[in-house]
């Protein structure tokens, strides 16, 4: 492992903030019904109990403290969990990877690609949770700062991808010098 280079880093920092947005929440939302966060695994209760199934596509909950005949479907977030899962354990695997330097660079894009994914999941995600407590009388919701890091991450993984090739390039040249 070559952690004396800098694109090292920035992948390690990728890993880093991708698992504080694994485990952190990312939005939350309040009505008639109680409060609720979005987390990459499912929507909890502001308590931590998971109001949703795991093994279903979605479920038909009908929430207890709602007022009568409220129901609320909600959709199963474990893909994006395991996309956020995907992004976080990546980088790991390019550092290892020092030794095949073009091998690092199309890793860095198929990151690149999954932190762009993991972003319109978050945005899907939020939309629908919104139009399912947007039908309640009293309702407000509002963004946690993890959301925004996949954003942050798909910096730093233009940037290793930048710094692998700068690398592949000063190889390839020392090649040609000799």
């Amino acid at each position: 492992m070559m952690i004396q280079r800098i694109q090292t880093l920035y992948l390690l920092i990728i890993a880093a903030l991708m698992a504080v947005t694994l485990f952190s929440g990312l939005a939350w939302f309040a009505g008639d019904a109680g409060e609720f966060g979005l987390y990459a695994f499912g929507l909890k209760t502001a308590e931590g109990e998971l109001v949703q199934s795991t093994v279903y596509m979605g479920i038909l909950l009908a929430l207890a403290s709602a007022p009568p005949l409220v129901t609320v479907f909600l959709l199963r977030t474990v893909y994006l969990g395991v996309v956020l899962a995907a992004t976080c354990l990546l980088p790991l695997v390019t550092i290892f990877l020092f030794r095949r330097r073009l091998l690092q660079i199309r890793l860095c894009v198929v990151e690149m690609v999954l932190l762009l994914g993991s972003l319109v999941m978050e945005g899907v995600y939020y939309f629908l949770s919104w139009r399912v407590f947007s039908d309640l009388t009293f309702h407000t919701q509002g963004f946690k700062p993890a959301i925004v890091l996949p954003l942050v991450c798909l910096l730093f993984a233009y940037l290793a991808a930048r710094a692998i090739f700068r690398d592949e390039l000063l190889v390839r040249a020392a090649d040609r010098i000799r």
